[in-house]
């Protein structure tokens, strides 16, 4: 026997379905020779519907001809299928997808063929949007969408067309509505109706607007009116699946009809926040589904396992994937696929859940739908039931793994893969009652303990009666009572003075009043105690925290994984190309259709939002092993900026393009220099940016000015207007050449000009010292590695140093004078022996010593640039490290004091011995070098 003829025995054993066809139709068999070694693709599936007289020509055939022939195909393509699937060549995925591209072009070819008679009897519907014909639009569902289809399925459709009106070009009008409603009638019939050849795909409409009782077809319009006005929770999950099958992505037709169905389904099934509002609904549906499940398998002989509905079964897979794309899809296009296994694997890549969980449900996903098919081919049934019988479960345990397969093996095997979606789907759904807050009514005198929380016993007192609480729906109410009874007992056992837990839960209340009508966000603290535990370290930790939490509350999201802080600390570089790669994907998608620049300016105020507050929790140690000192908080918040200000270039550079009608290919020579506190890498959470734009152009093009300066005007709009979602920086850019009465953008060659002081018009030293911490971040490279170069030659020229000396103190002078400090509190920034005073020490070495010792270019930063001091002998060893350790302390301080709430920074040097020492060490070091105090007072 070959192995051909060993193949088709064991099809044969393992499905009466098709030793029915081949006995009935063994002609069959050679074709199945050849085409069983071959892939099951679109082409193939093409060739197969020509060969069974189903192609373009075949529009004038006799209805019954018609139908037999395209129930012959499908039952050729069926033993193709299982013939590959059975004898191990078919994945899982060739699978499913020949079933659903087959559905897609049985569905599209049986269209064809009923328009030819629509059309001589009732000419055609006219699209006035196109000025074309209009088409009937087929929208699959369920697995037909996710292109998932089983061995058995039927095919979930929605039939939809453009608008209201009539036929024309035909002996008889029709509305277009009975025109397209005599289409599906005879569509479903085409597909489902039996003959002596069975059938194609069952149909279900059910799915329709208002279901059975709803019209066979609607219009865009009505649509749109169902899901504002009736669309239920459940029919969100449904449409994620949803996809445009009919036109086929070929026609001409496809675009518009694509595009004209996402602007309805999209705002319908994806939240613009996180939505985490959907595990509670998520998980009662569930519970109604397995209720009816095992309703329909009790007392039924044969039906006690339900590999589909049951516990373990597929359907809780397809829900945890859901889950998640109903909560981020909104937010994360890229869960908007609709293959449960590319979710799963996106929910991998995202790390939100481990990647073995990910992986054990990967497998226990295409194990139960190799099985599922197994159950089905044996008769072509649509059924999920595992049978009870031994004989049965032998035959199966040997078409899943081999021909010496135990059925007890099988059975094992299958109940590790159930046991392990069980268990992770009810951790996903937080099934354990015990984990989740209790949602019950608090005690009529209920409120927090008076002498442990007096403010906030008060604030309570005041909130039972307030007019705000009384509009809660019920449900907000009774989750915000139990959520302020849980936070008042977690901050009561602390050992903290009673001013400390008080001011904590007042930062609590003032978080659920903000979130009190978002049940969503509500939700997430209902349902993880993890995300309610981690907001009270915050709150403990950081008042600016706790009031930026309060001000962006999407980003509650982060307090449930720790993820994306370990991923940031780890390895940041490859962390920030993967959020410039999910940012971009983001803008990509709301700026493919038109300006989208206000949506966008949204996306990059909530990227900016979520990477801070990521920082924030690796600062405060929320979730990480240590917390990251400062300097690295500020390399991160640095890059951050960095990449706002590349981002907000890219794409406001195409508006400008467009208005001054410039080639699209141009690359603009055009860089953003910052200063400051963004340009030696120190950004604070709350820091502006200093900024200088520069161009390269001939200085006498004037049309250039013109166009990079609209580009800085429309990159400063973006960066600093106020939308929905906030604004992103503060921004000065009064450190270009001459201040605030220059040009707002500055041709590079007179920037090197005015730095070089050649000429009238040239630089101050004070910017000169800002020069030192000045770097290229965004724009042209080309452009900032000429900027590196003037920055370079600026800080090596020669200086007379008793003149450098003399004008730096001067400045350092005009600093204080301009930040007057009558109180006894020692300033940590701005008195002598603070932070200012060390750059400004740091400032002098380069641009007095930078000629002689070029190592002092670098934008190093202050504690490596007075490392090198040292080394080349500018100051002892001693004073480089004494100083340097000053500074890091002194920037650590003013960091917590920051994050603490302070507008000024200072503190009482009284039992400071620390602060004290690193005072009088940068006082020495600045006598030593200026021969004078920075503070004439």
């Amino acid at each position: 026997m070959d192995d051909f003829s060993r193949q088709i025995d064991f099809l044969k054993q393992h499905s009466t379905y098709a030793r029915r066809w081949l006995s009935a139709h063994p002609e069959w068999l050679e074709w199945l020779r050849i085409q069983g070694q071959k892939t099951v693709d679109i082409q193939g599936i093409k060739d197969l519907l020509q060969d069974c007289c189903l192609d373009s020509q075949a529009v004038e055939q006799d209805e019954a001809v018609w139908m037999s022939n395209l129930r012959l195909a499908r039952q050729r393509l069926m033993l193709w299928v299982a013939f590959r699937d059975l004898n191990g060549f078919a994945d899982l995925q060739e699978v499913t997808h020949a079933l659903s591209h087959f559905a897609e072009l049985a569905v599209s070819a049986s269209i064809a063929f009923i328009r030819e008679d629509l059309k001589i009897r009732f000419g055609l519907p006219w699209s006035d949007s196109t000025q074309s014909e209009m088409p009937l639009m087929v929208v699959g569902m369920g697995k037909l969408g996710g292109l998932e289809l089983n061995l058995s399925s039927d095919i979930d459709l929605i039939f939809l067309y453009e608008h209201e009106g009539e036929t024309s070009g035909g002996p008889k009008s029709l509305s277009n509505h009975e025109w397209f409603t005599r289409m599906g009638k005879r569509l479903i019939k085409l597909l489902a109706e039996h003959d002596a050849n069975g059938f194609v795909f069952r149909v279900d409409m059910r799915l329709r607007p208002n279901g059975d009782s709803g019209p066979l077809v609607c219009s865009l319009d009505m649509l749109e009116e169902y899901l504002l006005v009736q669309g239920r929770e459940w029919e969100r999950y449904a449409w994620i699946k949803g996809r445009l099958i009919t036109p086929l992505p070929e026609s001409p037709d496809f675009i518009l009809c694509q595009k004209e169905l996402d602007q309805l389904i999209r705002p319908f099934v994806y939240r613009r926040h996180l939505d985490y509002g959907v595990i509670a609904s998520i998980r009662d549906l569930h519970a109604q589904i397995q209720a009816e499940a095992e309703k329909r398998s009790s007392g039924h002989l044969g039906r006690s396992r339900d590999i589909k509905l049951g516990r373990g079964g597929i359907r809780e897979i397809e829900f945890l994937a859901q889950m998640f794309q109903l909560m981020r899809g909104g937010t994360d296009p890229r869960f908007r696929v609709r293959p449960s296994l590319e979710v799963l694997e996106l929910i991998k890549q995202c790390s939100i859940l481990p990647a073995h969980e990910v992986e054990s449900l990967q497998a226990a996903y295409a194990y139960l739908r190799r099985l599922e098919h197994r159950i089905q081919v044996w008769d072509d049934q649509q059924t999920h039931y595992l049978p009870e019988d031994e004989e049965a479960r032998s035959r199966l345990a040997i078409s899943m793994q081999d021909q010496h397969a135990q059925a007890e093996v099988f059975m094992v095997e299958l109940e590790r893969h159930q046991n392990n979606v069980a268990q992770l789907f009810e951790k996903a759904f937080l099934l354990d009652d015990s984990t989740r807050l209790e949602i019950a009514p608090l005690s009529r005198d209920w409120a927090p303990d008076q002498t442990r929380f007096p403010n906030s016993y008060i604030r309570w007192q005041a909130w039972i009666d307030s007019p705000k609480q009384k509009l809660l729906p019920q449900k907000s109410r009774l989750i915000f009572d139990n959520l302020m009874c849980k936070a008042a007992e977690s901050l009561y056992s602390e050992s903290s003075s009673p001013e400390y837990v008080d001011k904590t839960l007042l930062r609590f209340f003032d978080l659920l009043e903000a979130i009190a009508r978002r049940s969503a966000y509500l939700s997430i603290l209902a349902e993880y105690p993890k995300a309610l535990s981690n907001v009270l370290d915050l709150l403990k930790a950081s008042q600016w925290g706790a009031q930026y939490l309060t001000r962006h509350p999407h980003l509650l999201d982060h307090l449930l994984n720790a993820q994306s802080e370990r991923a940031l600390i780890e390895d940041p570089e490859k962390y920030w190309t993967e959020v410039r790669l999910n940012l971009n994907m983001r803008l990509d998608d709301v700026m493919a259709e038109g300006d989208g620049s206000e949506q966008a300016m949204d996306i990059l105020r909530v990227t900016h939002h979520n990477e801070t507050f990521i920082t924030l929790l690796a600062d405060l140690g929320i979730g990480v092993q240590q917390a990251l000192p400062v300097e690295r908080v500020s390399d991160h918040l640095s890059a951050l900026a960095d990449l706002i200000l590349q981002t907000t270039f890219e794409r406001a550079w195409p508006s400008v393009v467009k208005k001054f009608d410039l080639p699209l290919d141009v690359n603009p020579p055009f860089a953003v220099i910052s200063y400051g506190k963004l340009g030696g890498k120190e950004l604070g959470y709350a820091s502006d940016l200093d900024i200088v734009f520069l161009y390269q152009a001939g200085e006498s093009d004037y049309a250039a000015q013109e166009i990079y300066a609209l580009l800085a005007k429309r990159m400063i709009n973006w960066l600093t207007a106020f939308t929905s979602t906030g604004s992103l920086f503060e921004i000065d850019t009064r450190l270009r050449p001459n201040g605030s009465a220059g040009f707002l953008v500055t041709n590079a060659e007179a920037f090197r000009r005015y730095q070089l002081r050649e000429g009238d018009n040239t630089a101050w030293v004070w910017e000169h010292q800002a020069l030192t911490r000045a770097r290229f971040s965004a724009g042209s490279p080309k452009v900032g590695v000429f900027f590196d170069s003037v920055r370079s030659e600026v800080l090596s020229q020669h200086r007379d140093i008793d003149q450098l000396r003399l004008e730096i103190l001067e400045m350092r002078r005009k600093v204080h004078a301009g930040h007057p400090n009558a109180n006894v509190e020692f300033d940590l920034k701005h008195d002598d022996g603070g932070m200012v005073d060390i750059e400004f020490i740091v400032q002098f070495l380069v641009l007095g010593y930078a000629r002689q010792y070029p190592q002092l270019i670098g934008n190093l930063g202050n504690i490596a640039l007075l490392r090198i001091a040292g080394d080349v002998g500018l100051i002892t060893h001693e004073a480089a490290q004494s100083v340097g350790d000053a500074y890091r302390l002194l920037r650590a301080r003013q960091h917590r004091l920051r994050l603490d709430g302070a507008e000024k920074t200072r503190i009482n040097l009284v039992d400071e011995v620390e602060l004290i020492a690193a005072r009088g060490v940068v006082q020495a070091l600045w006598l030593e070098i200026f021969k004078a105090p920075s503070n004439l007072s």
